[in-house]
């Protein structure tokens, strides 16, 4: 009779240990599994240009290396971990040519044919405005644009400063390189930007343009590091940070409000009906009704964040739907992030456009610019009443990135998603001020 010799103690550990390993909470043969048919459809070139097609490559393709990002040393502390690993890897399988053509295509109409993105966005600006104290709420949105504005003083005078060692002009500093960085992103921000600038110089704005966003695009990679730093030092000092709120509540004297009772998925569902309504309402104010005031146009989730604030100050959503909206906004942050970040690598990052920016006077003044506008907005907000690192987070480094796809890295290397509705008025409300001051500017420096 065969006999089975077992396998040493030492062997058989390691067996079950590999057995048991998990990947996005899947064990390791059942993830192996999605990949291998991941890549039957890719190696056959059959993936579905749809939804379906679309969420199950950027599933598995998140999954596997946002645990690699996860657990690698020094990365997954000051570089931002899992999110900036998967948009990293996403945008260098686009630049590589690893991603097929139909690959791309489908993961570009997850993100901007079906607007996952815009989905995303609205369901955790909702959740984020219904789970704040609605008293608490209305005090400090006002208080908030004073810190943007701080954020952006503090950017242009580290600007100014160390321009004048690279002996570069005050009006090429602030034209070139803090207008640019604190304007809100790229189709928000550059693109208006170099519109202004044409229009009040009468110079090309293309010429414009190409400067202004390789200097957000090195700024866009200095603000998610700033962010995973931040995140380290709001735990060296736990005086200095929230946790993810903004409002030190002692500074405003509000009393807690009661706890909510038993939430059914039924809540659940009312919040994933209010994120898309108020997104839509917010869309037809922007598209239609009240595209701006004056020259100042007011994006969509600008407006979102004004009408899920109105939801909550009067009072219409019971704390159990309040709660629900807050769950789905938590489904959506730690279950769908990792997707996410794969559709933003494909979709809104430029490896090339990355590589060609990096000067090293474009480095040093991008760098420098950004930790004014951190300095800048975590002093004003401490004078506020907030928190100096959610503020620095917030008005700081969510003015200094790429708009939403940046506030969505900057947020998730710090682990802050509950802040989504603060970055936005930053991305949107920040963006049209920095705007108006850009056509002063244009004007005093080029008059």
């Amino acid at each position: 009779m065969t006999t089975i010799t077992p396998l040493p103690e030492k062997e058989a550990k390691g067996a079950t240990a590999l057995w048991s390993f998990k990947l996005f909470g899947m064990p390791l043969p059942l993830y192996a599994f999605t990949l291998v048919t991941v890549l039957l459809a890719h190696f056959t070139d059959t993936l579905p240009n749809d939804l379906v097609g679309g969420f199950a490559l950027m599933f598995v393709i998140g999954a596997l290396f946002g645990e690699i990002g996860k657990r690698l040393p020094i990365f997954n502390k000051y570089i931002g971990g899992a999110p900036v690993m998967i948009f990293l890897v996403a945008a260098w399988f686009v630049y590589a040519g690893i991603f097929t053509e139909k690959e791309i295509k489908t993961i570009t109409n997850v993100m901007d044919e079906s607007n996952f993105l815009n989905l995303f966005i609205a369901v955790l600006i909702t959740g984020s405005i219904l789970s704040v104290n609605r008293k608490l709420l209305l005090r400090s949105l006002v208080g908030y644009i004073p810190t943007i504005l701080a954020g952006v003083a503090g950017a242009a005078l580290f600007g100014v400063l160390i321009g004048a060692l690279f002996g570069i002009p005050v009006d090429r500093v602030l034209m070139l390189y803090v207008l640019p960085i604190m304007g809100g992103g790229n189709g928000a921000g550059a693109v208006p930007l170099s519109e202004i600038y044409h229009s009040v110089t009468g110079n090309s704005r293309e010429e414009y343009y190409s400067v202004a966003i390789a200097i957000l695009t090195i700024a866009n990679i200095f603000a998610i590091v700033a962010a995973a730093i931040l995140d380290i030092v709001g735990k060296k000092f736990p005086s200095l940070t929230g946790e993810g709120e903004l409002v030190r509540k002692a500074s405003f004297r509000v009393e807690e409000e009661e706890k909510a009772g038993k939430i059914t998925h039924r809540e659940v569902a009312v919040g994933m009906v209010l994120a898309t309504c108020c997104f839509l309402l917010a869309y037809v104010l922007s598209k239609s009704l009240l595209p701006g005031i004056g020259s100042v146009q007011i994006h969509t989730f600008a407006y979102m964040v004004l009408i899920v604030a109105a939801l909550n100050a009067a009072n219409l959503c019971s704390l159990e739907i309040k709660e629900g909206a807050k769950r789905l906004s938590d489904f959506f942050s730690k279950q769908m992030l990792w997707v996410l970040m794969v559709g933003v690598g494909v979709c809104y990052t430029d490896l090339g456009e990355i590589i060609a920016a990096l000067t090293f006077a474009n480095v040093v003044i991008a760098g420098v610019i950004v930790l004014g506008a951190i300095v800048g907005a975590a002093l004003g907000g401490w004078l506020i009443g907030f928190f100096p690192v959610e503020s620095a987070i917030t008005a700081g480094l969510c003015m200094a990135n790429r708009g939403g796809s940046g506030d969505l890295e900057v947020l998730s290397a710090c682990n802050r998603m509950s802040l989504i509705s603060y970055a936005q008025i930053s991305s949107r409300l920040g963006g049209g001020i920095v705007l108006v001051i850009a056509s002063v500017v244009f004007g005093m420096f080029t008059g």
